[in-house]
Parts: C-alpha cells; structure tokens; sequence
C-alpha cells in the first residue's frame, strides 16, 4: 500500500480537529496543543475496477495512520463516464457548428453534415457502451 507523508492532524480530547498537508508553524505548534505527524495510507487499486472511497484516522498510533478504503467499480459506473465523454464529444461538435453562426466572420456558415457525421459515431458509440456488459468488454472499448 503506498504512503505519503507530510501530513499533520490536530487531536483535542481524543478527536481530529484539523488535518493539513503541511507542517504548521512553530507559532501553531507552540499556540496549539495536540498537533502531530500523520501519514496518509493509500490502498492498492486494481485499475478501472475499484475506487478509493472513505478515509478514517487512527490517532492510537505515531504517527497517526489516515487510512482510506476502496470499493469496487461497478459496470454501469464505468459504462456512465464512458456515455458522458461520449455526449462531451459531440455537445464539442455541435456547439461548434453553431457558434459559427454567430462568430465575426460571416462566411462561416453551420454545417449539418459536421453534425450529422457526429451525431452517427455519437450513436454508434453509445450502442457499443450499452452492449457492454462486464469489465473485460469495457476494456475492449
């Protein structure tokens, strides 16, 4: 599990108050009791299969752990972010098209065949997304 250090957390009356990314300063150190080092613990990840979720911290140990959790990635989740980029690309095309129609320059003109050749790997697209059923035949997209 990978580690990252650097981390400071504020504990008064045996709850985190503060967690920063950085040390504070001497001042801060000196004004404010409870202040300690912390290291954050990233879990493994199996790469378009699981996500980090929520964290906890364990101040019975120094320095204190941040300890995040993971879930795995659902199907439908990866096939939704594989519709969004899908509508961004062509909402890109078609607000370009129609942006032409009010740019400075007047012989710019909409094109619908622009739109339409969009509008058929748009669709095309999303019946790939949606015949897609498991991870192995999103990867594959």
């Amino acid at each position: 599990m990978p580690t990252k250090t650097g981390y400071w957390i504020r504990v008064k009356n045996g709850q985190v108050k503060d967690v920063w990314d950085y040390k504070p300063s001497d001042d801060k150190l000196a004004a404010e009791a409870g202040w300690r080092e912390a290291v954050e613990v990233l879990p493994d990840l199996v790469e378009n299969r699981e996500i980090m979720t929520t964290h906890i911290i364990n101040i019975d140990v120094e320095p204190a752990l941040i300890l995040w959790s993971k879930r795995e990635l659902e199907v439908d989740e990866r096939k939704s972010g594989l519709e969004s980029q899908a509508k961004a690309a062509f909402k890109t095309v078609v607000d370009a098209e129609v942006a032409k129609e009010t740019d400075a320059y007047p012989e710019t003109q909409y094109d619908a065949a622009v739109v339409n050749a969009a509008r058929i790997v748009f669709e095309a697209r999303m019946d790939e997304i949606a015949a897609a059923t498991t991870h192995e035949a999103i990867d594959a997209l």
